[in-house]
């Protein structure tokens, strides 16, 4: 089972304009969360996402597709970093997730969200499901 563990961003993540001095006991704790999520061999990704105004939207009405650019209003709504685990139930996906340290630091209010993923299994077989499964699975060298 895999499980995203989400951080949601906050308006100072989004209005940061150059990469700064990260707060180092923060940066230790993350460092020490994801060595034990490495060491426990559930971690497969975690990755902080650069603000708002770097990026862009596309929106979708009919067929046709437009581009918004960032930045985004509603932070709340924005994902400041994800990381990403895969573990054996809910259960430990969300033990993991209770020590997740505080992204904004001790003390301060943040919010984080855990998803779990679809599996290919979750869907019902199909020709689009086994194009996907071959997608996913290491070629045989």
């Amino acid at each position: 089972m895999r499980f995203m563990i989400i951080v949601k961003s906050n308006p100072e993540f989004e209005a940061e304009t150059a990469p700064q001095s990260p707060d180092e006991k923060l940066m230790a704790a993350m460092a020490d969360y994801h060595e034990q999520l490495s060491k426990a061999g559930v971690l497969l990704d975690a990755s902080g996402l650069q603000p708002s105004y770097k990026g862009w939207r596309i929106h979708y009405e009919g067929g046709k597709r437009t581009v918004i650019d960032g930045p985004f209003a509603e932070s709340k709504e924005l994902i400041a970093g994800f990381t990403t685990i895969q573990v054996r139930s809910r259960e430990e996906a969300l033990e993991w997730s209770r020590r997740f340290p505080n992204p904004v630091g001790e003390n301060a209010q943040a919010v984080i969200e855990v998803r779990q993923l679809y599996e290919l299994d979750d869907f019902s077989p199909s020709e689009s499901v086994e194009r996907f499964r071959k997608m996913n699975t290491p070629s045989q060298k």
